[in-house]
């Protein structure tokens, strides 16, 4: 499988849709993420490594302002979302997010998940809306399940359905919180199909994973965190062939059981 053909991370031309600055984030005394540096270019995919409770996907949560860190700041497009007259209902009409539960409504078939948030949202009329939602619907493979409520699809097929409902949105970036974490090991390789297709497609991605074939052959760039600091983020083949930082090194012996 080859990389999505997009900016690499030292392309000076490249644009760059979020910028993280000198971010931190605590919970009381519990000081989860310190001083995060970060950001991603349009059309670059992302990945985000590291052990349970590294600070992943608090930093993916501050990056949707589903929490608000505790310093630092966020740009996208070079204006910050946390401070000044940047509206953050606005922002998150650019920035979607795909979560490791679904997050579907159980009440609503398939087609109205799809079809809420842009009707709500976006403004869009419902015939626009259901157009839209048809279309990723079939691009993840899931048009035949669109009468379905949540409660009659299998773990892999829920996670397509909430991957079409935030591609309806037509976000700038999506964002992955261990997308495949809750599913049976045979319903991941659908996901992940689904995932790389539309890295290849350009769409631009931060995806939190534990799913290291996937971060090594379809990101362009691979991010490690350990204890809430980013280590060392490189291109892939640096990060799993010739680690800089020992932190990294033994991480990677331990998960993917090298000697």
């Amino acid at each position: 499988m080859s990389k999505a053909t997009s900016a690499s991370p030292i392309a000076g031309d490249a644009s760059k849709i979020i910028e993280v600055v000198h971010l931190g984030k605590s919970f009381g005394a519990n000081q989860v993420l310190r001083d995060i540096d970060f950001d991603v270019r349009t059309g670059e995919v992302v990945s985000i490594i590291g052990s349970s409770g590294s600070g992943k996907s608090t930093l993916l949560r501050c990056i949707n302002l589903l929490e608000t860190p505790t310093t630092g700041d966020i740009l996208h497009h070079g204006q910050s979302i946390l401070h000044g007259a940047h509206r953050a209902a606005d922002y998150r009409t650019h920035v979607g997010m795909v979560f490791q539960q679904f997050n579907l409504f159980n009440n609503m078939n398939v087609l109205a998940n799809c079809m809420v948030g842009q009707v709500r949202v976006l403004g869009r009329s419902r015939d626009v809306a259901e157009k839209k939602a048809l279309e990723y619907l079939e691009k993840v493979g899931m048009a035949q399940f669109i009468k379905a409520k949540p409660r009659q699809l299998s773990g892999g097929q829920k996670q397509r359905a909430a991957i079409a409902r935030a591609l309806a949105m037509e976000p700038e970036v999506l964002l992955f919180d261990e997308p495949t974490s809750a599913l049976d090991p045979e319903m991941v390789g659908e996901v992940l199909k689904v995932m790389r297709d539309l890295a290849t497609s350009g769409l631009t991605m931060i995806v939190v994973t534990h799913e290291m074939q996937f971060a090594r052959e379809v990101s362009n760039r691979v991010v490690f965190m350990d204890q809430g600091v980013i280590v060392e983020e490189d291109a892939p083949e640096v990060i799993f062939n010739n680690p800089r930082q020992e932190r990294t090194r033994i991480f990677l012996d331990r998960i993917l059981d090298r000697t």
